[in-house]
């Protein structure tokens, strides 16, 4: 029988925090006992967990005592000023912001990818970014059959990534336009109803014209990987949809692949789905992945272009495997506790 954890969801009331909480009771995770912590706004809130309700702490004044392992969801400025303190507790915190993602020592983890990483930790375990995730899910079992030469990324993210005020904003966006009221605008730059905008987190003079989220899926996707000199180059596009990322991806591999192979290593990779007979519709959608754990791929098909390319699409959950379910399973797995246990 597994073992019973003090586990702290960090971020509790956010879209991914609430998501966290989901899926342990989902997944039946051995939680002795639960702490939510939030900023202080949230704090005396209650959420229902267990069929019991329990009260949100204010995370600034929150002690760390006694909690085996936190789930945090917050910003990165907000996780580079508590994350220490929480690890000088005695607790494995996997935090799910930018903020040690690319920190040397920090192991940045996909368990289905390079889970052995996560037991080199020091207290701290870095979760990827939502793009990241479902790209490496399907570049990681392609690398070692074929091996991974040069990729064009190109992501379709959902409105949800950018958190709950960008949500009912969109919302909020949609409803005024059918009837024709003013838009609301403050969560992007652009109206996003109706619209797609080229541009996701910040333009930084260093970036080259890359803003920082493509340039999170350049580093993170090589650090996962292990190939410090891996050619990928990003553009991050957000788009009218509520749940669920997309990626258009382009790839070169070292050597020849066929659609069909790619499809036979993809089918059998954990994590995976294939969904690929686009004569008769199918193939992934962001309603097709939201609410599901599997990352699901198709329109695999060739580039003859180049030689051995090879063209595909995703669709993920970015709530989910994007961030929630992808913490909770290296907590899994570190802990050797729940489905992660085997």
């Amino acid at each position: 029988m597994s073992r019973k954890l003090n586990v702290a969801v960090v971020g509790a009331t956010g879209l991914v925090g609430s998501e966290a909480l989901s899926l342990l009771e989902e997944r039946s995770f051995p939680v002795e006992n639960i702490r939510l912590m939030a900023s202080g706004r949230s704090a005396g809130d209650e959420i229902t967990f267990g069929g019991r309700q329990v009260k949100v702490e204010a995370l600034a004044s929150a002690d760390f005592a006694g909690i085996d392992v936190v789930l945090s969801a917050p910003g990165a400025s907000v996780s580079l000023e508590y994350v220490p303190r929480a690890v000088k507790s005695g607790c494995v915190v996997i935090d799910k912001s930018s903020a040690f993602r690319m920190a040397p020592g920090v192991p940045l983890i996909v368990p289905e990818v390079n889970g052995p990483e996560a037991f080199k930790s020091d207290g701290i375990i870095a979760s990827p970014n939502c793009t990241t995730i479902p790209l490496v899910m399907v570049l990681g079992p392609l690398h070692r059959a074929f091996g991974v030469r040069r990729v064009v990324v190109s992501s379709y993210q959902a409105v949800s990534g950018a958190g709950q005020k960008a949500l009912d904003e969109f919302m909020g966006q949609t409803v005024a336009i059918l009837n024709r009221r003013p838009i609301p605008l403050e969560a992007f730059p652009h109206q996003i109803a109706f619209n797609v905008i080229p541009h996701i987190e910040d333009f930084t003079p260093e970036g080259g014209g890359y803003s920082t989220e493509e340039q999170k899926v350049r580093d993170e996707t090589r650090k996962i990987l292990g190939l410090p000199d891996l050619r990928i180059t990003a553009t991050c596009v957000r788009v009218p949809v509520a749940n669920g990322h997309s990626e258009s991806v382009n790839i070169e591999f070292d050597r020849p692949v066929t659609p069909d192979l790619a499809r036979e290593v993809l089918a059998g990779s954990a994590g995976v789905e294939v969904m690929d007979v686009p004569g008769e519709s199918i193939y992934p959608m962001p309603l097709e992945s939201s609410g599901r754990d599997e990352v699901l791929v198709g329109r695999i098909r060739t580039d003859d272009t180049v030689q051995n390319g090879l063209n595909l699409w995703l669709s993920c959950d970015n709530l989910r495997k994007g961030a929630a379910l992808n913490a909770v399973q290296i907590a899994e797995m570190y802990f050797g506790v729940g489905r992660g246990c085997a």
